[in-house]
């Protein structure tokens, strides 16, 4: 079991887009054992390889009921234009948590290790998750998409808080 050190607001690789998976390699297996294990660690919601500091397109997540998944170079191929409101945290931004508009509903395709299509797609926490970690592989956070007045106050925080 490998639990991986969370990369950090201010750590160029969570702005940096990730590469995608060319070939499944026993690199690409530890990467997604490694996401598992970091994501299974006090019961974390999701984690993009970028937050473990490796810049390719892969994120693990775990349900509230304690399953465990990941996808390979994930796409968002749906959004619902219904929005939801709620309070969006990060495991990079830590015990700081801030308003944020999102789809109500997302659906997201990529592939496991066996080169499978998988889909990943849900209302409520299951679309704000894929929505937050796919940003994550583009090198955006979330507080990118802060309302202005959120957004000033959340960035005065972190450089008070980082």
């Amino acid at each position: 079991m490998t639990i991986r050190e969370i990369r950090l607001i201010g750590d160029p690789v969570l702005r940096t887009p990730c590469d995608p998976i060319t070939r499944i390699t026993d690199a690409t297996r530890r990467l997604v054992r490694d996401l598992l294990d970091t994501v299974d660690d006090e019961r974390r919601a999701g984690l993009a390889a970028n937050q473990i500091g490796i810049a390719q397109r892969a994120f693990a997540w775990r349900t509230p009921e304690g399953e465990l998944g990941y996808l390979l170079n994930p796409v968002i191929v749906e959004l619902s234009e219904e929005l939801q409101e709620g309070d969006e945290g990060c495991l990079s931004i830590p015990n700081l948590w801030y308003p944020r508009t999102r789809s109500a509903y997302a659906k997201a395709v990529g592939h496991d290790l066996d080169g499978n299509e998988v889909e990943l797609a849900g209302e409520e926490v299951t679309a704000r998750l894929i929505q937050h970690e796919v940003g994550h592989l583009d090198g955006a956070l979330y507080i990118d998409g802060l309302e202005r007045s959120v957004k000033k106050r959340a960035l005065r925080q972190i450089r008070e808080t980082f």
